[in-house]
């Protein structure tokens, strides 16, 4: 933080500590001229919330307030970053963890005391914090997208992991049939239209040979094969029970995941359409192996505050792909972050392994570090490093 931003905090009317719950919130409220404090808990709904912020913008007209809390995104900082009298400084929920275990080795913990400590923080140590800016509306929409995306491609993949399992108990050779990706629409359909062996076998081969054309599938030798296997294909099990059981069970997954193949569309034209139009798109869209899923991915990284992060070790290190060296003595051992922003990390660890294919000098680096001796997974994790 620099003089000017320092001062600046150094104008604050109020420090607030704020120990967020999904029903209940913990304020602590350290007066900065009288130096009193003062202890509430405000209930987590809008009114109440709205309510106190009312209350706090009356108490000091015209004066900034400064407010530390455990988190810099979910409802309570949607519901405060509107309020321009407010800087937030939000900070990761392990400083606090540590900060109050450094006074209470017996790990007690409530909610004021929590509030109380954050407060504390905010006054004793504010030089080593950073008041949270946003992205701008365009940036923070297509990171939120970005995210939510992934979470629904994470969704698909456990369905389509549970969709294999059942499949395997009555079924198993609908994997086969249906197609190698069970998440793919056509896998869906076939599994809705025949999710047991005694539904396919009563398919006359015309019916069968034409929904796979209807599907792309057209290769005569192909088609033939799986008609020539329906056709002497034995039955796992014969249990009435488990088959009428599972077949429901498949048709349920495979509506889900025809649902979620759609959403995901509608993910990616979205986030098509605001990458396209936003004024760093150029930075990151030509990048070897980023595609039209990572390179949005990367803009969002690195956000449009090029102040944020004045070097690559500030990045290294903020997003986790940095790893972590321990000394003690004559100990000394390497271990990768476990406190970062976790699909920050997932980004670059994604796009590394995703670059080697297009990038000479990434497949060159790969290379070296499995010629090092080293796994897969460590040799991703080294380039996304460097």
């Amino acid at each position: 933080m620099n003089q000017k931003e320092t001062k600046k905090t150094e104008e604050y009317a109020a420090l607030i500590g704020l120990d967020w719950a999904t029903e209940k919130h913990a304020v602590w409220l350290r007066d900065v001229a009288t130096g009193k404090n003062h202890h509430r808990v405000i209930d987590h709904t809008p009114e109440a919330l709205a309510a106190w912020l009312s209350e706090l913008q009356a108490q000091y007209p015209g004066r900034r307030v400064a407010v530390c809390l455990e988190q810099s995104r979910g409802a309570l900082v949607h519901a405060l970053m509107g309020h321009a009298f407010l800087d937030l400084y939000p900070i990761n929920p392990v400083t606090l963890a540590k900060y109050r275990e450094a006074f209470a080795p017996s790990r007690a913990k409530d909610d004021p005391g929590d509030a109380k400590l954050l407060a504390e923080i905010l006054n004793l140590h504010r030089d080593k914090l950073a008041v949270w800016k946003p992205a701008d509306d365009q940036t923070r929409l297509l990171g939120f997208l970005n995210e939510e995306r992934r979470k629904a491609v994470n969704l698909r993949t456990k369905l389509v992991l549970r969709l294999q399992a059942t499949l395997k108990l009555y079924f198993p050779q609908a994997i086969q049939w249906a197609g190698t990706d069970l998440g793919a629409l056509m896998a869906c359909a076939w599994l809705l239209k025949w999710p047991a062996l005694e539904s396919i076998r009563r398919a006359k081969p015309n019916a069968i040979r034409a929904f796979y054309y209807a599907h792309n599938v057209r290769r005569p030798d192909l088609v033939e094969g799986l008609i020539a296997a329906i056709a002497s294909a034995k039955p796992l099990t014969q249990d009435a029970p488990v088959i009428d059981a599972n077949c429901l069970t498949v048709r349920m997954l495979a509506k889900q995941l025809r649902t979620l193949h759609g959403s995901i569309m509608d993910y990616d034209r979205q986030i098509a359409q605001l990458f396209k139009g936003h004024p760093d798109a150029f930075l990151f869209e030509n990048l070897p192996g980023a595609g039209q899923i990572l390179a949005p991915r990367l803009l969002t990284a690195f956000g449009p505050d090029r102040t944020r992060h004045p070097d690559a070790k500030s990045m290294q290190t903020y997003s986790g792909v940095a790893p972590v060296i321990e000394r003690s003595g004559k100990g000394c051992w390497t271990h990768w972050r476990w406190n970062c922003p976790k699909f920050l990390r997932q980004t670059f660890h994604e796009y590394a392994k995703s670059s080697i294919p297009y990038s000479a000098w990434a497949r060159a680096f790969y290379d070296q570090q499995k010629q090092r001796g080293k796994g897969h997974n460590a040799a991703i994790r080294s380039l996304a490093f460097k």
